[in-house]
């Protein structure tokens, strides 16, 4: 069932996205950034989906103590250059092809489903230029079913397939 359009789910790809979306927009993630922020004030954010981009502007954006920039498939905002800022970027966008050397500190606001794309992801901070002898990543995750199976699938360096997951067989609880 989907309850934010109050009907059934019409395919196992939109019951997974809708058991994303739940565990997602609880509040205890922007909490959570803002925590850390209280400890990096430098701070790329990689989400996935665009309601997670939603969260991260009512947030951060307009902040009047934090200067907040996207990089996504609609934006291109160059790095911020003030003292507390927050990048956030999506994974498909933004996991490869860029440098940061400004920041020390990454957060996963949600679980890529490609070991790869979280692999690249990491990397955008872990350059031989960088300034800092330690760098910080942070995964924001749930201990809900989707979760466990994505993060398990990352463990495994493998990519997570929605289809093959025993959630989807039914063996983790049926659908």
């Amino acid at each position: 069932w989907n309850p934010f359009t109050n009907e059934p789910c019409q395919n196992i790809s939109e019951w997974f996205y809708i058991m994303r979306k739940v565990v997602n927009i609880d509040p205890s993630r922007v909490d959570k950034i803002r925590h850390v922020m209280g400890k990096h004030d430098r701070t790329i954010v990689f989400y996935n989906f665009d309601y997670e981009l939603e969260l991260l502007r009512e947030a951060f954006a307009g902040s009047k103590d934090v200067e907040f920039a996207e990089w996504n498939g609609h934006k291109h905002d160059p790095l911020p250059t003030s003292e507390k800022w927050i990048y956030a970027v999506q994974y498909t966008a933004g996991a490869e092809g860029w440098n940061c050397t400004t920041s020390d500190c990454v957060i996963f606001y949600s679980l890529s489903y490609s070991y790869r794309s979280r692999e690249q992801a990491k990397g955008r901070i872990d350059r031989r230029n960088t300034p800092y002898t330690d760098l910080w990543y942070y995964t924001l995750k749930s201990t809900s079913v989707i979760d466990i199976a994505i993060w398990r699938a990352i463990l495994a360096k493998k990519k997570f397939n929605e289809r093959t997951s025993k959630i989807a067989r039914g063996t983790v609880f049926p659908p």
